[in-house]
């Protein structure tokens, strides 16, 4: 498949590299890493990865302007379904190809390579360059680590297989990967988002069940001066609490006129839920954006029941 991938690749002289909404690091890292190995192979080629950016992950590297094009390629990453896709249409191109880790959601209706198995699309794509011609540098390099650890957080899901690490360390031998300093760019936080994770710590609420809450209105974020990104970006920060088996934040974006849900899980399969209220994302790692507060506590409601029932089927009784 990585073959049929890149010979598609050296077909078009223009390509398109889009990835999901809510960027994050895995989904961004991913899709520059990808334009910048492409346009190392092909110096004629006209490669762009685009998306709404944030300057929280500026670090990573920088995006394009998007423009329609005549007979282009457009490669998806890190997206399931076309919903999803930021910024680009599947139907403005001339070829569709996805390059994803979330369980299959939908077909683009071109080439398609999912691997759920995967701990992120970076270590997907750390393994499209070293089964193919594709070119790789340290910065290239340093990109697709940033991907792979943060969406793995720091190699501690069971995504991370033997595969993952035998890449890792490849790219770390072959590329001289200054591990600290992008360790340092990742985990650097402003003082006042540790004041705000120590507000969310004192105020989540915790249901009988096991689920962890918490509402972040546009006015907690104003007191301690963050925005919607950075307080729904805490989410990794409570993995370890021993009575929550699923924790989630809240977060009011008045921006954009929306409620953003970001849910995590220990054991409870919460990608479900977060479907069927046109959200999405991984077993123990999902997302939606509802328009309430009372819509997001609904949800709240029923992971409650999925943790109740998780509960009952592996019985737990008061384990957690």
């Amino acid at each position: 498949m990585f073959k049929h991938i890149y010979k598609t690749i050296k077909k078009y002289d223009t390509i398109v590299i889009a990835r999901h909404v809510g960027v994050d690091p895995d989904a961004m890292a991913s899709q520059i890493a990808l334009r910048d190995s492409i346009k190392l192979t092909f110096p004629k080629k006209n490669v762009y990865a685009i998306g709404t950016g944030t300057s929280r992950f500026s670090y990573i590297g920088k995006l394009d302007k998007y423009e329609k094009y005549e007979n282009a390629l457009l490669i998806v990453v890190d997206t399931p379904d076309k919903r999803r896709i930021d910024t680009a249409k599947v139907e403005d191109f001339s070829y569709v190809v996805k390059i994803d880790h979330h369980p299959f959601i939908e077909d683009f209706g071109g080439l398609e390579y999912v691997d759920d198995t995967a701990s992120s699309v970076a270590q997907i794509i750390m393994e499209l360059i070293l089964k193919t011609r594709l070119l790789c540098n340290k910065r290239i390099a340093e990109t697709l680590y940033y991907g792979l650890i943060s969406d793995s957080n720091r190699f501690l899901f069971n995504s991370c297989t033997a595969k993952t690490f035998l890449l890792v360390s490849r790219f770390v031998g072959d590329y001289s990967i200054d591990i600290g300093k992008i360790y340092q760019n990742l985990y650097l936080r402003p003082f006042n988002e540790v004041q705000l994770e120590g507000y969310i710590s004192l105020n989540m609420k915790v249901t009988d069940s096991g689920v962890g809450y918490i509402d972040i209105t546009d006015e907690i974020q104003s007191k301690f001066q963050v925005d919607s990104a950075a307080a729904g970006n805490m989410i990794n920060n409570f993995n370890f609490i021993q009575e929550i088996l699923v924790w989630v934040t809240i977060t009011e974006d008045v921006k954009n006129g929306q409620i953003r849900i970001s849910i995590r899980s220990r054991g409870p399969a919460i990608n479900k839920v977060a479907e069927s209220h046109n959200g999405g994302g991984h077993k123990f790692a999902s997302g939606v954006k509802v328009s309430t507060f009372e819509e997001a506590h609904v949800i709240i409601h029923e992971l409650d029941r999925v943790c109740e029932e998780y509960i009952k089927e592996n019985d737990l009784g008061e384990a957690i």
